[in-house]
């Protein structure tokens, strides 16, 4: 930070012109002819946020000798202070205004139900570790089709991806996953059924919970232990089995002296006066993002920033950086074409199951129904329940009135015909042994819209609000394939009651806002991930995607982030005249 103590300003700029091996102007001219003296940054680049593209920038540009900051909203934890269970509550839910400082969000909108992670190493830390690539159909849709040369170029980031964060073939199949295996057979799709590739250490059963020196980083990485089988993935590895952001990326990001500031908020970034474009650089302010009063305001100034909040965090951020003035230029496309994944959550609970549905790993196999549409096995750790609040019977029918007056109907008959089951049923001690969630995604397009406007029920301040056309919460084959896998398993179908209720989908799978395209009027970034209008800005998160990828996005927000961090020169010989094309 800037502050008393530091050299004098000539001594600085000597000092940073010796470090980088370059010479820099001691005069810039700025647009009103006046001359603004080169100064000496407290960081080269900040990165803002520490998820699978910010973990990624951060190390990736410390190796090529930039002096780097991670702004991190979460806390930082360690395997000892995860929770055990859902039910703590303040451990798990990151509310920080309620007092709740865990690591997951969900937030609620008219067109979804969103889930995200908030914590050092971002929705690592509760994401299940299934890591796969899309279908190469996704490269000719949305605004980046054409853009580059996609299926050429993509190989090679997800293999550098891929073997930063581990990934390797499930070999831990649980009585979910045979479930899911018998039900694909029945329905005619059984050849589909195949283990998912995840990143997750896992050893032969004698050895499970073992401890091993670093298996995937070459011995730069910490030790880790084998996967025990528990199911608790998206409660977070309290056993250093999952390949979370801290143990690869940001690990070696530390070692190589990146600095990383858990619990800052970041609330403003603007271009040092003199050039509005950020030539001569950016200050980024932060308050304390667990404080109620003492916020603890910092200023810090840095040459780049690269966002990568997530899809809603960085559309949250930019929107409020737009509105206030600090950068206007953001492209008006931003919060378009935001896209869920085309999702559906839907399942069966079998009360009384003699096995324990909750063990293997979080999602451990998966089938294709259709050539659009995927399905995978997922559950939360026995002890994990609370989710039985947001599930409902599964009930058929187009969204509307109708199918709510059914599904009431549904409920009501089953209540006086067989009361017992009913309250088994729904009562939630128990729920994470015997449920099965059954995650539906699908490749084809849909998309929302997420502008910055003063919400109907609170019009004292502006949020992000939805709006569009609504993605289809009803997938009949879908819907169909969750009462075969029920009876099968001698359970009843289940779904998320927001779908049935409220025709809200929910997602784990937010992307898009802040696409890839070819020019301003299409999108926010250029196909390097440059922001428009800006020079050496830059976007590394889900809200590039310009498309559905119909699977999990973590490997490709990564790959993103590889391929978009290649592009840029090593400390030593940059010019730091980076802009999007």
């Amino acid at each position: 930070m800037s502050g008393a103590g530091v050299p004098s300003q000539s001594a600085r700029e000597s000092q940073t012109s010796a470090k980088r091996g370059i010479d820099l102007p001691l005069i810039q001219k700025n647009e009103a002819g006046m001359t603004l003296r080169n100064r000496q940054f407290d960081f080269d680049f900040i990165v803002i946020g520490s998820g699978f593209g910010g973990s990624v920038a951060a190390y990736r540009l410390a190796e090529k000798g930039y002096k780097v900051a991670v702004m991190e909203m979460g806390r930082r934890w360690s395997a000892q202070d995860l929770p055990r269970t859902s039910w703590s509550i303040h451990r798990w839910f990151w509310r920080p205004r309620l007092g709740l400082r865990g690591f997951f969000n969900m937030r609620l909108f008219r067109h979804a139900t969103i889930f995200h992670g908030c914590a050092v190493g971002g929705g690592s830390i509760t994401y299940a570790g299934t890591l796969l690539a899309p279908p190469e159909r996704v490269w000719d849709l949305g605004s980046w089709a054409g853009v580059a040369d996609w299926k050429a170029e993509m190989p090679r980031h997800y293999e550098t991806a891929a073997r930063m964060l581990g990934v390797t073939e499930n070999t831990i199949l649980g009585p979910a996953d045979d479930l899911l295996k018998r039900t694909a057979e029945a329905t005619g799709c059984g050849g589909t059924f195949s283990p998912t590739r995840v990143g997750i250490f896992q050893a032969p059963s004698p050895e499970q919970g073992r401890s091993f020196p670093d298996p995937f980083l070459g011995g730069e990485g910490p030790a880790r232990s084998a996967c025990v089988a528990c199911g608790g993935c998206i409660m977070g590895c309290r056993f250093g089995a999952k390949n979370t952001l801290d143990l690869n990326y940001l690990y070696l990001a530390e070692k190589l002296v990146v600095r990383v500031l858990p619990e800052t908020r970041v609330v403003d970034v603007k271009p040092i006066p003199g050039s509005a474009d950020g030539s001569f650089g950016y200050e980024v302010r932060t308050v304390r993002s667990t404080a109620w009063t003492r916020r603890h305001p910092q200023s810090f100034t840095c040459t780049g920033v690269v966002f990568a909040a997530s899809s809603l965090g960085t559309m949250e951020l930019l929107f409020r950086l737009k509105e206030k003035g600090s950068l206007p230029g953001i492209s008006s496309k931003l919060g378009k074409h935001v896209r869920t994944n085309s999702e559906s959550l839907i399942g069966a609970r079998v009360p009384g199951c003699r096995e324990d549905l909750s063990q293997g790993i979080a999602i451990g196999s998966r089938v294709h129904i259709d050539e659009h549409t995927h399905i995978e096995a997922v559950r939360y750790p026995s002890g994990s329940d609370t989710m039985c609040f947001l599930t409902t019977q599964l009930t058929d029918g187009r969204p509307g009135a109708a199918r709510i007056a059914l599904w009431l109907k549904n409920i009501i008959r089953a209540a006086l015909r067989h009361p017992f089951r009913s309250w088994r049923l729904f009562q939630p001690f128990g729920w994470a042994r015997e449920s099965v969630i059954l995650l539906c995604m699908q490749a084809l397009d849909g998309h929302i819209e997420m502008r910055w406007q003063r919400p109907w029920f609170w019009p004292f301040r502006k949020a992000l609000v939805s709006r569009g056309n609504k993605v289809p919460t009803y997938i009949p084959r879908a819907n169909d394939f969750a009462k075969r896998f029920a009876q099968i398993a001698g359970g009843t179908a289940m779904s998320m009651l927001p779908e049935i209720v409220f025709d809200i989908p929910g997602t784990a799978h937010c992307i898009g806002g802040c696409a890839i395209a070819g020019s301003a009027g299409q999108g926010v970034v250029d196909l390097r991930q440059r922001v428009f209008g800006y020079k050496n800005m830059y976007i590394c998160d889900g809200s590039v995607i310009a498309a559905n990828l119909g699977v999990n996005p973590s490997l490709t927000i990564t790959a993103l982030a590889e391929r978009a961090m290649s592009f840029l020169p090593s400390a030593s010989e940059t010019n730091w005249n980076d802009a999007a094309a």
